[in-house]
């Protein structure tokens, strides 16, 4: 397939790495078995481009899966964690730089009244949904929670969970080494169906701790929810006393200053955070109500803790990007770039006699082999795998590394302007000729 070679660096890091880490990644999408080929190992990023280990450059759209919102290596972004890493790396005790980011994020994201900062995404939705069952009914014990199909929320267990047989079936663990024993409390219903979720609260709403979902969906590509399943979510948690957690890892302050939700006009009881507000360093957050708030530990029987929470530098990555993005007309500049790359996109794809379509918000994007914007979880694997994965070594043969999975919703910067998206548009032409020859 073409664009399936890459330099000899790369082969070798990849051949060496193998050895020692398993499949040769840290992280399991980075290994291309979705698309085939040798990744790219990274040596280098500025701006909109990184460059691999063979010195070739690259139009970076994964943007680490979101956080470079300002592009890479931004010269705010840098002296501000330079100016941390003179005065310490860790102390494990407060720091007044904690307080100064739980402070913006309270500003920024009005349904958090408190908010408690973690190292991880995975550990900040496992850390909500804890405190979810040991809030939610008045702390009595509820074990149940909602999840969707496609929706990604981190690697713990009860989470890593695959639909059940039936509608009211409750999940099968969807990785080795989860008991069923532990899933066996997690219900998973179809994205995008208020019927679904009406009967799922009818045959167990008083033992729902917690419906967790992505407003938007980015990890079965980008997919929007409907304003009547989060209307009906929203409703349904009230009138049964579950809390309704909103997983903003990759939609908070990407698709909108506050936050999917801000979108939407819909206030989640919890909102778990990462990406963004870190900056590219390992910072994440779940916060919400103080009355739920306060189950946490220390002052409640909620049980939470990390030792490298608010890392001083993580934090001061941080909050210079947060400053950044509530500079005048930074989103409007974002999602105006965003779009225009996205209709451009779709009707060169078109144009070339290809189904083809995609969708943006701010500044996050998702692109679909398929003749319509897909809805939900079903209608994401009926898009055309095996012409994205030509597509996407077409685009990498000429310096435009897309997500390597046609499951994956893709992020633009500040840093890609007029002249990164012409050249984008370019390649994209090309790329598609060589899906349809």
């Amino acid at each position: 397939m073409s664009g399936q070679m890459s330099g000899d660096r790369n082969q070798q890091l990849f051949e060496r790495a193998r050895r020692t880490i398993p499949g040769g990644v840290n992280s399991p999408v980075r290994a291309f078995r979705s698309v085939g080929g040798t990744p790219r190992f990274i040596s280098k990023a500025q701006g909109p481009y990184f460059w691999d280990a063979d010195g070739k450059r690259y139009i970076d759209y994964i943007g680490s899966w979101g956080p470079m919102i300002v592009g890479h290596t931004h010269p705010k972004v840098v002296a501000a964690m330079q100016g941390a890493l003179e005065r310490g790396l860790s102390y494990g005790a407060p720091t007044e730089a904690e307080v100064e980011m739980a402070e913006e994020i309270i500003k920024l994201v009005p349904s958090i009244q408190q908010v408690r900062l973690v190292s991880s995404g995975t550990e900040a939705a496992m850390s909500a949904l804890r405190l979810a069952r040991g809030a939610a009914g008045g702390g009595k014990g509820r074990r149940k929670i909602i999840k969707f199909e496609g929706c990604y929320h981190g690697h713990a267990d009860s989470l890593l969970v695959k639909a059940g047989s039936g509608l009211l079936t409750f999940g099968n663990p969807s990785s080795a080494g989860v008991p069923a024993e532990i899933t066996q409390h997690t219900l998973v219903l179809d994205y995008n169906d208020p019927q679904q979720l009406e009967d799922a609260f009818k045959a167990h709403g008083d033992d729902i701790a917690c419906v967790m979902v992505e407003v938007i969906a980015g990890n079965m590509n980008l997919v929007r929810a409907t304003p009547e399943f989060l209307q009906t979510m929203r409703r349904l948690c009230t009138q049964h006393g579950a809390i309704l957690a909103f997983d903003e890892v990759m939609t908070g302050f990407r698709v909108a200053l506050g936050g999917a939700q801000s979108i939407y006009g819909i206030e989640p009881d919890l909102t778990v955070l990462g990406k963004v507000i870190g900056g590219g360093m390992p910072v994440a957050a779940f916060g919400g109500r103080k009355e739920i708030m306060q189950h946490l530990a220390p002052l409640g029987g909620v049980y939470q803790a990390g030792t490298l929470s608010g890392n001083p530098i993580a934090v001061a990555c941080g909050m210079a990007t947060l400053k950044l993005i509530q500079e005048p007309g930074f989103y409007d500049r974002l999602s105006a770039n965003t779009a225009r790359l996205i209709q451009e996109i779709v009707a060169a794809g078109q144009a070339a006699g290809l189904p083809f379509c995609g969708d943006s918000v701010g500044g996050m994007f998702g692109i679909y082999f398929a003749a319509s914007v897909p809805g939900n979880y079903a209608q994401i694997i009926a898009t055309d795998k095996n012409r994205f994965n030509v597509f996407f070594h077409a685009m990498l043969e000429r310096g435009i590394y897309l997500a390597p999975s046609a499951y994956e919703a893709g992020f633009v910067s500040a840093a890609h302007d007029a002249s990164v998206i012409d050249a984008t548009l370019s390649a994209a032409r090309e790329a598609f000729a060589a899906v349809s020859g």
